[in-house]
């Protein structure tokens, strides 16, 4: 029975990816419901034959009150028994049957299902942006949103279901039951009705701006709390565990004013049902007796009409707080649309076609870009790399060396001038070809938190396990690797390397890095300060195995030490955002200018970030 519900609706299934999602509340949930009509129609429906049982079994307690005072038992059975037992066996055979796959479908198909979708389907959007998209934002609150915003559409939906269309039905029902037994006892229920349903309005135009902002109180707080985390290195380090406590205490605080600030209505909002409630239970039980005194409503009338107001009772607690979760469950999806319905910022061209790279050529014409500050980063750059040319990449920090390697691979679109690798201009190339072709060891090695075999065969996830272990040899970290040990006992290759790869030293991280990009062999090769974390000796029998790897590959090399690429073909010098020199390291020496006063000046081979005399 559950495999049958559960698999009533696929949350994987295929669908058409869009680059600018709805961005209000029913057209965003209107994508998720679609696959799910079917079912919501069948749930509706059997809610509604629930809600409709529930009413008849108080309204068959009052026929069965009077049906007893008609007689001695034996009359009673004579002339209502086959009755009596159909009931009991629809109570005991019927009712379960249709409460049960009503339950089932809320449980088991749509609640399970539901979410998922929602969460797979937002991870997917979430990871088409582009990089700098995450760096305007926090990690932490992203991750939020993206795990906070389905369980709460499921809770609405859920909700609405188990909670609305039922007490729509108990509600409707008990003002047919009531006017069918005296017109007269509609009339309480009518005024409650119109109390209860100002009541309900005038919560949830207070619950809804108030729990979201609560929710936002609540991924502020996670988002600073992730901070510190995800940087507990330089916490410590610092010795900052005051500071950071002070500076997550500030959004903790405010989560708590903004929760009790949505406590405050929910407390009001009780006080007042239960005066309500208080006034329906005495207005409507109070006439039944009142009509019965004169004679005009029978015992049984009575005892349905006050079983009936009783269930209201407590049934109106339960749908004002069903009403105020609804509430709560759309604000928190209201919040977390805020991200993960943001248009993609970066997207294919639509006439793009897979990059066709058969030399490795790559032009940068009249390239600029300013981060849309109108200053810093590159402005009006033009240079061409030869096929299987080696540059070297030197400059001042901030003199635009990283914006001009984040262009190439287009983690950002250039606001001038264009990038062409054999001709083609990468805006109108898809992005995964593009760096598909691309290879990039960075100065800071980020892991992934899995096996250092997961890591290394990022790179090229269908290679074999002999060329997985060859690129670690040549990046001169297997030895290490077989060493390594997690806390749960797994060794070598299938230890796990902590979040970013924290379990490893920097020389090790980097190494394991440079093994991902040897074994995935692009035909272009950017080295970010690829040795940096490497001590002498490791570093001499690196240099050696990249020089191999450099072998037929286009190279852009990265270096403050610049001993590192003095053996380029060319060195290409940025200064303020422009190309200063270019030439090999012997021209540039003669030449005397930034370059020959940079290599006069380093320290221990590094490039000064002062100003040269």
């Amino acid at each position: 029975m559950f495999r049958f519900f559960e698999g009533l609706v696929d949350p994987y299934q295929p669908y058409v990816h869009s680059d600018t999602p709805p961005r209000k509340l029913w057209p965003f949930l209107a994508e998720y419901i679609r696959p799910f009509r079917k079912v919501f129609a069948a749930t509706a429906v059997l809610s509604v034959i629930a809600a409709a049982i529930d009413v008849a079994l108080i309204w068959y307690v009052g026929r069965l009150v009077d049906q007893l005072t008609q007689g001695t038992p034996a009359q009673v059975w004579a002339a209502h028994g086959f009755e009596i037992v159909a009931v009991a066996l629809a109570v005991l055979m019927l009712r379960p049957l249709l409460l049960v796959s009503n339950v089932a479908l809320l449980h088991n198909t749509i609640l399970p299902n539901f979410g998922t979708m929602i969460r797979y389907r937002a991870h997917d959007h979430v990871l088409r942006q582009p990089v700098g998209w995450f760096e305007s934002d926090f990690a932490g609150r992203i991750a939020n949103r993206v795990m906070q915003t389905p369980p709460a559409a499921g809770d609405a939906v859920f909700q609405t279901f188990d909670a609305m269309a039922f007490a729509s039905v108990t509600i409707v029902g008990a003002g047919i039951m009531l006017a069918g037994a005296d017109p007269r006892l509609l009339l309480p229920l009518l005024v409650w009705f119109a109390l209860y349903a100002a009541l309900v309005q005038w919560t949830l135009r207070r619950a809804g701006p108030a729990s979201k902002a609560s929710s936002d109180a609540r991924s502020a707080v996670t988002g600073r709390v992730v901070d510190a985390y995800t940087n507990i290195h330089s916490v410590k380090m610092f010795a900052h565990h005051g500071l950071e406590m002070r500076h997550a205490t500030e959004a903790i605080e405010e989560a708590r004013r903004k929760f009790q600030f949505e406590m405050r209505i929910v407390t009001r909002m009780d006080l007042a049902l239960t005066v309500l409630n208080g006034f329906l239970i005495v207005s409507v039980t109070g006439w039944a007796l009142l009509l019965w005194y004169q004679g005009q409503a029978s015992i049984g009338t009575v005892a349905a009409a006050t079983a009936l107001v009783l269930r209201l009772n407590s049934m109106t607690y339960w749908i004002m707080w069903a009403t105020t979760s609804l509430v709560q469950a759309l604000g928190i999806v209201q919040e977390g649309m805020e991200t993960i319905t943001q248009p993609i910022g970066l997207t294919d061209a639509q006439d793009a076609r897979p990059l066709q790279l058969t030399k490795g050529e790559i032009v940068l014409d009249h390239v600029s870009h300013h981060y849309g500050r109108g200053t810093g980063g590159l402005r009006d750059v033009s240079l061409t790399i030869r096929p299987g040319e080696r540059i070297g990449l030197v400059g001042r920090s901030g003199a635009g060396k990283s914006t001009l390697v984040k262009l190439m691979l287009r983690f950002y679109d250039c606001e001038g001038g264009r990038v062409l690798i054999d001709g083609q201009d990468i805006a109108h190339v898809t992005q995964d070809s593009l760096r598909q072709n691309i290879g990039m060891v960075q100065q800071d090695s980020s892991l992934l938190h899995r096996s250092v075999r997961d890591n290394i065969l990022y790179g090229r996830p269908d290679a074999t396990e002999e060329e997985m272990i060859a690129a670690a040899k040549r990046a001169e970290a297997h030895e290490f690797i077989l060493t390594l040990e997690d806390p749960e006992g797994r060794r070598g290759y299938d230890a796990h390397v902590g979040e970013r790869g924290v379990k490893l030293s920097g020389g090790q991280r980097q190494r394991v890095g440079l093994a991902r990009v040897i074994l995935k062999d692009a035909p272009i090769l950017i080295l970010d300060e690829a040795t940096s974390a490497l001590d002498s000796e490791v570093e001499a029998a690196i240099q050696e195995a990249l020089y191999g790897v450099m072998q037929g590959k286009t190279v852009i090399a990265i270096a403050h030490r610049l001993s590192t690429i003095a053996a380029m073909d060319r060195i290409v010098v940025l200064e303020d955002g422009s190309v200063a020199e270019v030439g090999s390291h012997a021209e540039l020496l003669a030449k005397g200018g930034l370059y020959a006063r940079f290599w006069a000046r380093q320290s221990g081979g590094f490039i000064g970030t002062e100003d040269a005399a």
